[in-house]
């Protein structure tokens, strides 16, 4: 049950980070800066289950000459979760300062007794991906997992219309992904942090051991500069699980409620 609850989290976690995805058109002006913080909680029902926390700073490292951003992710079980399955995950990608494409990009997942790590170059010239399972081609714009996130909060969503499906392509493990999600419309959602004016959304998922074949998936995200998700819920086979924010930190602009 632990393991089938984790996968969830991660899959409520991760899919924030792929959200957007027209013909990738970004807005000519960045949706955060560096020192932001951002820290969600997941649960399980009512019981905490896990929590995350985001980061992005400005790094020292260049990248075939270009300045980049450093992105921080670290994620783990907490409360009694902690006890039972034990998660402590992180990851990180250093991305273009202008473009937000990435160029590298590492992995550390501690599942449990599963372990796993991974360390991916991202090669422009060459039109290929490099990790330790190997060497992937790719076309057009591919990202990692970080990188996703924070490239799709800039992207230019002023058309999109309720049911419009939007795709985006990132690397994962051994092969290039694709995700669909279906834009479902403007709503009102409360967390923490208060109530936001957001942008909902429906990606799709596949029914097997965790979700039904009924079960969605929605996240809203808030209709602002900051484009931030604040809310993700799904249910599985056995109750919901739910991702909300509980901190936002050196943000771009204010929150609007």
């Amino acid at each position: 049950m632990l393991k089938t609850l984790w996968s969830a989290s991660i899959l409520l976690f991760l899919t924030h980070q792929f959200v957007f995805a027209q013909d990738l058109v970004r807005k000519s002006t960045l949706a955060f800066k560096d020192g932001e913080q951002l820290s969600y909680r997941l649960k399980y029902g009512i019981f905490s289950a896990a929590e995350a926390n985001l980061k992005i700073e400005e790094s020292g490292i260049k990248f075939e000459g270009k300045p980049t951003y450093h992105i921080v992710i670290d994620g783990k079980t907490s409360g009694s979760f902690d006890i039972f399955f034990k998660v402590r995950n992180r990851y990180e990608s250093f991305i273009d300062r202008i473009t937000t494409l990435p160029y590298y990009y590492t992995e550390n997942r501690r599942e449990g007794k599963y372990r796993r790590s991974d360390k991916v170059s991202f090669d422009y010239e060459n039109k290929k991906i490099t990790a330790q399972t190997g060497t992937f081609p790719f076309k057009g714009q591919v990202f990692d997992l970080p990188s996703a996130y924070y490239f799709a909060r800039n992207l230019d969503l002023t058309k999109i219309k309720p049911g419009d499906e939007l795709k985006l392509q990132y690397f994962s493990e051994k092969k290039i992904e694709t995700l669909g999600i279906t834009y479902v419309g403007k709503e009102d959602v409360t967390c923490d942090l208060g109530t936001f004016n957001c942008l909902k959304f429906c990606p799709s998922i596949l029914p097997g051991r965790i979700f039904r074949k009924d079960s969605k998936l929605y996240l809203w995200i808030t209709n602002d500069g900051n484009r931030i998700p604040v809310k993700a819920q799904v249910e599985i086979l056995v109750g919901t699980v739910t991702l909300e924010i509980t901190k936002a930190s050196g943000l771009k602009y204010p929150l609007n409620q």
